[in-house]
């Protein structure tokens, strides 16, 4: 594996050995069928999966669904990455809670729409933004798309070329998109102070930590496979559950591991067995991980697995599973193919997003 990030189009082929820890871990749940329902889980974790669970106008068309988020009311917003040369398309939909289509905006993310967030501040929740590829950019909005500010490379931070700050257009080369040296963002967190953590998981392999203002401060990690180190750091948020010490727990893809951090960037502790995990977010005692390798995973506040929904890891990480992906006739009831995102709802259903060109979100309505 060379000193780069991992991109996109070549996970599949990264790591035997992470795929191997994947299909020997515990806890793996299939799915059944009671009626018409579709059931995956047991117990405590049991859900209803509906697919395609948001309904998109026939004027829209989904262009590989990247992240979803859940506003104070119930709303899911959903960002794909879109396709540049479609500049008028919107990048993010919003969706009432019986998936019934609100409105949309951000045409300005197409060609990279990846991360979104949202977070309260006072009185009002705002959209935390980020694409990557061309777009290269971070941005505050309102719920109805309003932008506060927009940013791009924080070329203070001394990690990246010239002219990563600049639209693609004025870059001195705009065909360098990848590298160790780029800015691409992925997502964010939120920190109590007002500030919050910008993970550039396909460019620099960094975390970095900006004010309430939203300007620079500091940033860790970069290219590297120590512990404090990462490759492809695609996932960040703080883990703030109950019992447990606030810290960091950062998605290091490629690497196939969760690995924790103290609120300073220090390194604590790594978590293993899991297949390109995505992202993480908390509710309540739990930590929900997506992972690429075709599985959602659920741990306790030991992070202990408790649950893995929907996993067809087998069939998936297969030598001729690459072409599952673009095939949705392949695609199984109550099986994943890709989880890339995965956030909570306030009374614990899961909403999942796939990258899959032509997209699929699924909610797992919570049971038990």
């Amino acid at each position: 594996m060379s000193g780069q990030s991992v991109s996109r189009r070549s996970f599949l082929s990264t790591a035997a050995a992470g795929t191997a820890a994947i299909l020997a871990a515990p806890a793996v749940v299939t799915a059944r069928k009671t009626d018409s329902q579709i059931i995956v889980g047991e117990g405590d974790y049991k859900f209803e999966v509906i697919h395609h669970f948001p309904q998109l106008p026939e004027k829209f068309t989904w262009q590989t669904t990247h992240n979803v988020a859940v506003d104070q009311a119930g709303n899911l917003y959903v960002i794909h990455e879109g396709r540049k040369e479609q500049k008028d398309h919107p990048s993010i939909f919003v969706f009432d809670q019986e998936g019934k289509y609100v409105r949309s905006f951000g045409s300005q993310f197409q060609g990279g729409g990846h991360g979104i967030e949202i977070r309260t501040e006072g009185n009002e929740e705002f959209l935390y933004v980020c694409a990557y590829q061309h777009v290269k950019t971070f941005a505050k909005l309102t719920l109805t798309g309003e932008t506060v500010w927009q940013q791009m490379a924080p070329m203070e931070s001394g990690v990246y070329a010239a002219g990563e700050n600049l639209p693609l257009e004025k870059r001195p080369d705009p065909s360098k998109v990848w590298g160790g040296d780029r800015f691409l963002p992925t997502n964010f967190a939120f920190l109590d102070d007002g500030g919050f953590l910008l993970v550039d998981g396909y460019g620099a392999s960094v975390v970095h930590r900006f004010d309430k203002d939203a300007k620079w401060q500091s940033c860790f990690g970069g290219v590297g496979d120590t512990d404090d180190k990462f490759r492809t750091p695609h996932g960040v948020w703080v883990d703030k559950r109950a019992g447990r010490e606030p810290s960091i727990v950062v998605c290091d893809r490629a690497h196939h591991v969760l690995k924790y951090f103290t609120m300073d960037g220090k390194y604590i502790e790594t978590l293993k067995g899991y297949g390109l995990p995505a992202n993480a977010e908390t509710w309540k005692n739990l930590l929900l991980v997506p992972e690429l390798h075709a599985r959602v995973s659920l741990l306790n506040e030991k992070n202990e697995v408790v649950a893995r929904l929907g996993a067809d890891v087998e069939r998936i990480t297969a030598p001729d599973g690459k072409g599952i992906r673009g095939d949705a006739s392949k695609w199984l009831d109550g099986k994943f193919v890709h989880p890339h995102d995965a956030c909570f709802g306030a009374d614990g259903s899961i909403y999942v997003a796939e990258w899959v060109g032509t997209g699929r979100v699924s909610k797992l309505k919570r049971l038990g």
